[in-house]
């Protein structure tokens, strides 16, 4: 028994345990229960198919909030990668003082709930002429805009409670990644006479590709998989002709709102596999799976 305890074979197997166990019991198991549910009728307990699936094809509101969700992630992506990696280059320039107090005022929306964060930004939005946004554009002369009521105006919403709240995290990402980063490299760079601009592009931007495929992998997740930001921003799963409905939201009013479970089990599998395949695109468009030279 002794020998067993200590073994060197038997090792890994002991440390990886728990994980395994983790992965068996939270994301296996409950994939293979939804991939079974949505071949049923729940409510009925009756075998049906692939006719959740078909239904799928012809529901124009699923196809809706797909392109929602889609459209929300590409706008995150297109704001949320750029900016926190220009931000985190001004902070970690040695010469800029109180880096540490700048960290904290990013950091710090994160920190907020969301259902706090979702609450201010409905008020700041609202139809009266008194709510922030309106007094903005009523500076300049224009009238009221019912801001929640319009897709472009609600997607400007969606986007901006985004970038408030995540700009701050991924900005520690890209930060994380800079200082990892050789101070050498720059300083030759520096003599050799290359400008701030060509070594952010021939140094920082190479060097910080495996921290851009990481914070690109975990955006395309949560942009998918909105829906308590859109929630709280309607005060409920329903907004004016599902113009902030979600694929999440979708699949809430569908298993918890309307109980149908085994449709709602439906939905979550065709979003693990968007999801999935933007995943596995992207990561092979960015040579993730391309094996080193050696």
């Amino acid at each position: 028994m002794k020998k067993l305890f200590y073994s060197q074979k038997l090792a890994p197997y002991v440390f990886i345990f728990p994980f395994v166990i983790t992965v068996l019991v939270f994301w296996i198991a409950p994939i293979g229960n939804g991939v079974l549910l949505s071949f049923q009728d729940v409510l009925k307990d009756r075998w049906v198919g692939f006719d959740n699936y078909s239904r799928l094809l012809t529901d124009k509101i699923f196809f809706k909030a797909v392109w929602n969700s889609i459209k929300y992630m590409v706008g995150t992506l297109i704001l949320l990668i750029p900016f926190p990696m220009l931000f985190a280059t001004l902070l970690n320039n040695k010469m800029l003082k109180g880096a540490g107090f700048f960290k904290s005022i990013y950091f710090l929306p994160a920190l907020t709930s969301v259902v706090v964060g979702g609450t201010i930004f409905r008020l700041m939005f609202g139809e009266s002429s008194f709510s922030l946004f309106n007094q903005v554009i009523g500076f300049f002369g224009k009238s009221p805009i019912k801001w929640l009521k319009g897709a472009n105006t609600t997607y400007f919403a969606l986007l901006l409670l985004a970038c408030w709240r995540w700009t701050g995290v991924n900005i520690l990402y890209f930060l994380a990644g800079l200082q990892n980063i050789s101070t050498d490299l720059y300083e030759a760079a520096s003599i050799d006479g290359a400008s701030k601009w060509q070594q952010f592009r021939k140094i920082s931007l190479p060097l910080l590709k495996p921290t851009t495929v990481y914070v690109l992998t975990i955006s395309i997740y949560a942009g998918l998989s909105m829906f308590l930001e859109s929630t709280m921003l309607f005060k409920g799963n329903n907004s004016p002709n599902n113009i902030g409905l979600t694929i999440v939201g979708y699949l809430y009013r569908q298993g918890v709102e309307k109980r149908a479970m085994g449709y709602a089990c439906a939905v979550g599998i065709i979003l693990l596999i968007i999801v999935m395949m933007v995943n596995v695109l992207q990561l092979k468009l960015t040579g993730t799976f391309k094996k080193e030279e050696k």
